[in-house]
């Protein structure tokens, strides 16, 4: 099942994920939806809240970043990075990241929230994180580089942050418009989208 990706502007974008157990209902078939949903809006991570449910979950497949470089003439990774981020498909669940650390870079971010908005957000290369997968196993692992920073973007929204916030106020004022058109619905996507309707 394909859920439509709920837009800027929602309130559950801004609250901050409850924890689940292993009994939350339906959750193996909740995760293969959110796969199938992601890769439908060619996204490489997605988390609960943008699908409407405020749930510390969500998920991470790099191996599109792999795909859009072999279509360029230059290689921006190397073998190894190839190979790390072409295997790198996980789920999160009650993810708390522990640490970051590093000096920041910037990296021009998407979401599938914001659509056709990107800006150069800065984040700490190397992060210590905690979770449970979908078995409800748990891990206590560190990650750096572009893996790195997809995990602390999907992080970002079950804690009720998005991408814009970490930009400047005078780039968020130059994106302003662009994004009280996405909250009233004046945006079109590639993909599904629900725009929040505060009188329902």
């Amino acid at each position: 099942m394909i859920y439509p990706i709920v837009v800027y502007g929602d309130p559950v974008l801004r609250k901050v994920a409850q924890d689940i157990d292993a009994g939350y209902e339906n959750l193996q078939n909740l995760i293969k939806d959110m796969f199938e949903t992601m890769y439908h809006a060619s996204g490489v991570g997605l988390a609960a809240p943008q699908i409407g449910k405020a749930i510390r979950l969500f998920i991470v497949d790099t191996e599109p970043f792999v795909e859009d470089d072999e279509e360029d003439d230059e290689s921006e990774f190397t073998p190894e990075e190839k190979k790390q981020l072409k295997s790198f498909k996980k789920v999160f669940i009650n993810a708390r990241i522990l640490s970051e650390d590093g000096e920041e870079w910037k990296f021009k971010e998407g979401c599938l929230s914001i659509p056709k908005i990107r800006e150069e957000v800065a984040r700490m290369p190397e992060i210590e994180i905690e979770y449970w997968d979908e078995n409800f196993k748990y891990h206590k692992e560190k990650y750096d580089g572009l893996i790195a920073r997809v995990i602390q973007h999907e992080y970002d929204h079950i804690e009720g942050k998005l991408f814009t916030d970490r930009i400047s106020p005078f780039k968020r004022k130059l994106i302003s418009g662009k994004l009280n058109d996405i909250s009233n619905g004046k945006i079109s996507a590639d993909y599904k989208i629900k725009v929040y309707n505060a009188k329902r």
